[in-house]
């Protein structure tokens, strides 16, 4: 049995490495290749480390269902009814139905595949004294740890319970090496914590990493330093330490490595428009088969408006706020496009007028943006007054005629408004959901029934429950 995962794991990391590792390699892997020789070289580590991005970048994962789709859904992000539009039962948080069973299970079961090839790094890169050089080492096995945090703490965020709600309930299992034994679930509380000594590893392995060039945009496909530290930021606010997370967003803010985009980038000729504000990014991916299923979602001519991944023209106009300084909010203006009287989110909608894919602006999933450091540093500044110029420079850099008023702004108003910005900046991300779990809130945008704090907990899968008696 233990052969067989493992050799399922190479399987995985092979195929997922050969469509995205050209610029590597010369030839396509073989599946044949035994796990001793895919390790032998510094080529081999970076084809392992290469393999999962690309796997989570396919739609199983953050190409679609951690993303766009499913996670989007639940967050209410999107109007679908009927029996055949996408995801009707995800919006419903109906979590028996056969469509929410069949998504859940998928991305439980790639996570943790993924999981497994990270983890398959790191076991290689102990014993790979004579093959890698010691900066070598140091960078694939930061990356390798960083990976394994980011794709747990999804998984942590779907299927555990929030700190606020259930801190020490079992949440789900911590995996740490490839063997064929279940894991006990650890609580969220201690999975948070697993996670946040996995990155604090990170950090030292990849802070004096000088192969990352910052000026380029193929350095946001990789985790890095700065990523870390972003995800950090993100894993403590949800932990509930702000003064650590504060301290995380405001190190990568300083840094400089990033800038908000400037309006003349989003307002330029579609082929050219920069729909994901690319220097924004800390950490994204890049998901080169996104049309085969974005364009069914989004684009009208596609299929009927029932059927695509939309909300009516007075929704988008609530949530950019348009009766109230939200008509010139450049996300409200270049984000969304119309097709046939109806609207339609186009940030992944993305044409290129490049073509080689170093330059080019589509095939883009993100996964964390500098506003989100922004958000959090106006949340964790300890008052509504010393956050508010936080929230300001976000809505300015977005070319938002109002701001806010941090003399006058109430703490209640200021949840409000965070709120509201937030759900403006991550539309069709994937981050929302989570947002209003980690908050416990007692309602969501849009929707109408009644919430609890159960609601905001997918069930473990069937197949993981039977295998994995621990969770009696």
């Amino acid at each position: 049995m233990k052969k067989l995962i493992r050799n399922t794991i190479l399987s995985m990391i092979l195929i997922g490495g050969a469509s995205s590792c050209e610029s590597y390699l010369d030839v396509e892997p073989k599946s044949s290749l035994s796990e001793d020789d895919l390790f032998s070289s510094a080529i081999g580590f970076e084809q392992a480390v290469t393999g999962v991005y690309a796997k989570m970048a396919s739609r199983p994962l953050y190409g679609d269902n951690l993303s766009m789709g499913f996670v989007s859904a639940l967050a209410q992000n999107y109007a679908t009814e009927g029996t055949t539009a996408p995801l009707v039962q995800t919006r419903a948080y109906n979590y028996t139905s056969d469509e929410v069973i069949t998504l859940t299970n998928s991305i439980w079961k790639e996570t943790y595949t993924q999981i497994a090839a990270a983890n398959k790094v790191l076991e290689n890169t102990a014993k790979s004294s004579g093959i890698l050089t010691e900066a070598e080492k140091q960078h694939y096995k930061g990356e390798a740890l960083v990976l394994r945090a980011y794709l747990h703490f999804d998984l942590l965020r779907i299927f555990g319970k929030s700190m606020v709600f259930g801190a020490d309930s079992k949440a789900i299992p911590y995996k740490t090496i490839v063997d064929e034994k279940p894991t006990a679930p650890s609580t969220t509380k201690q999975v948070l914590e697993l996670i946040l000594k996995d990155l604090s590893e990170a950090a030292t392995l990849l802070k004096d990493d000088a192969g990352v060039d910052y000026t380029l945009l193929s350095s946001r496909f990789k985790v890095n330093y700065y990523a870390v530290k972003a995800l950090q930021a993100r894993v403590n606010l949800y932990y509930g330490d702000n003064a650590a997370a504060n301290a995380a967003a405001l190190e990568v803010v300083n840094s400089k490595k990033y800038s908000f985009i400037p309006l003349s980038r989003v307002s330029a000729a579609e082929e050219y428009r920069d729909r994901l504000f690319s220097t924004e990014l800390i950490f994204a991916l890049r998901a080169k088969d996104i049309t085969t299923w974005e364009q069914n979602y989004f684009h009208y001519y596609l299929g009927s408006t029932g059927n695509s991944l939309t909300r009516p023209e007075k929704d988008f106009n609530t949530i950019f706020e348009l009766s109230s300084g939200g008509s010139t909010d450049m996300r409200r203006l270049y984000l969304l496009g119309a097709e046939s009287g109806s609207i339609f989110p186009s940030k992944f909608w993305q044409t290129s007028g490049a073509t080689a894919k170093e330059t080019r602006m589509d095939q883009i999933v993100p996964l964390i943006r500098l506003s989100e450091m922004y958000y959090i540093l106006a949340e964790t500044a300890g008052s509504a007054a010393a956050g508010t110029p936080f929230l300001n420079t976000v809505l300015t850099n977005r070319n938002v005629s109002r701001v806010l008023n941090a003399a006058t702004i109430t703490e209640a108003n200021f949840r409000l408004e965070l709120t509201k910005e937030q759900q403006k900046e991550f539309y069709a991300e994937g981050q929302m959901f989570f947002y209003y779990k980690r908050l416990n809130a007692a309602s969501i945008n849009f929707y109408t029934g009644t919430l609890t704090g159960q609601t905001y907990v997918l069930p473990i899968p069937d197949t993981e429950l039977e295998f994995n008696p621990s969770y009696d």
